[in-house]
């Protein structure tokens, strides 16, 4: 049961939304060179991702530091089905030839078809994050405890990719990925393709997780952040309303990682681990956790300002980054979807005769002439 805003409001989203939409789909690729709108493309994935921890975070108070998992495991399941499409006939990988390898292993023989890898990308991380968030919040496992266990699942994950590398490349991941469902990637054509189809994705990301805060289980999502026991108290399960924004963050972050390969060509344990899960949450903090655009607009800017000053000073970016997140969380907890609403409190309203607007408006007491 959706819940109904305001006529104004509703006008307003649909508008920004166009805009944005338009933005990227007409304004994007009509001026951006090949190489810029390739970049794009790949950091509208991270916002893919940012979206679904704006959700369990922002919303549910769950603070996601190991959303790299899901994000891997998007990754490696369309990894494996482009690593066997691309093989010929009656081959293996090249990567396992290279190991040794002599037949396919049983865990990469459904991934030759490609609804299962598309479905595994999403489903497997919904899947994970269900057992897991149902086992943890079942327990009372929350703040602090929560994050510090998604952070040592995550660096148990890299950890068991780094010894696999006859079955899933080891260090170097899956590499050196020439075609994307017949589309050879080469082509600055078919990068366009691919960047529509990403734009698009993420509008379906963003709608469905806009719907989802602005029903009646948004609303019990927040109050579960807000105040966990006395949702307990009023008849409802908090450890399930939690699994369910846990687990469709992680379908996103999936669905992101499976997109995320035939754009960049490689995906490896050095993108997944605690490091990227730690940046992933720094987007939605700068950008602002509790606002769905907000966590997309951090996913952009954080990363092309990454880009920039990566090039420039490689060694530096990284104490750059996490001076930014304190800066973000000390100065402007709500980030930067916030601070518009800090400019608003601080423009002095217009004094009328006998008060302010405010004082004549909530003050029960008629003033009386001096």
């Amino acid at each position: 049961m959706m819940a109904r805003l305001p006529a104004g409001g509703r006008a307003r989203f649909w508008i920004g939304f166009a805009t944005s939409a338009a933005a990227l789909l007409v304004i994007a690729p009509a001026f951006m060179s090949d190489f810029r709108l390739s970049l794009l493309a790949k950091f509208l994935c991270f916002a893919i991702v940012a979206v679904g921890i704006s959700l369990a975070w922002g919303h549910g108070g769950m603070l996601v530091l190991g959303q790299g998992i899901f994000f891997g495991l998007g990754g490696y399941s369309m990894g494996m089905f482009l690593k066997l499409d691309e093989a010929p006939a009656g081959q293996l990988p090249d990567f396992m030839t290279w190991s040794g390898v002599e037949h396919l292993p049983v865990l990469w023989e459904p991934f030759q078809h490609a609804w299962f890898a598309v479905g595994a990308a999403i489903v497997i991380p919904v899947v994970l994050a269900t057992l897991l968030g149902l086992l943890v919040f079942r327990r009372g496992v929350r703040t602090a405890y929560f994050a510090i266990l998604s952070q040592a699942l995550a660096a148990a994950f890299v950890i068991l990719l780094v010894g696999q590398q006859g079955l899933i490349g080891g260090t170097n991941g899956l590499t050196n990925f020439q075609s994307f469902f017949g589309l050879t990637l080469a082509d600055p054509a078919n990068q366009r393709i691919l960047y529509f189809a990403i734009v698009i994705a993420l509008g379906a990301v963003f709608l469905l997780a806009r719907q989802l805060v602005v029903s009646r289980y948004g609303r019990l999502l927040v109050a579960v952040r807000d105040a966990e026991t006395r949702v307990r108290f009023l008849g409802y399960d908090p450890a399930t309303i939690k699994v369910v924004a846990y687990a469709a963050a992680a379908g996103m972050a999936g669905l992101a990682g499976a997109l995320f390969v035939p754009v960049v060509g490689i995906i490896s344990p050095a993108l997944l681990g605690v490091v990227p899960s730690l940046e992933m949450v720094v987007w939605v903090a700068v950008g602002g956790r509790a606002s769905l655009a907000g966590a997309v607009v951090g996913a952009l800017l954080v990363n092309y300002a990454k880009t920039g000053l990566s090039e420039r000073f490689p060694s530096a970016w990284t104490y750059v980054q996490g001076l930014l997140f304190v800066v973000v969380i000390v100065l402007l907890p709500k980030g930067l979807a916030g601070v518009g609403e800090i400019l608003r409190s601080r423009i002095p309203r217009p004094r009328l005769a006998g008060g302010t607007a405010a004082e004549l408006s909530t003050s029960p007491v008629e003033r009386r002439p001096a």
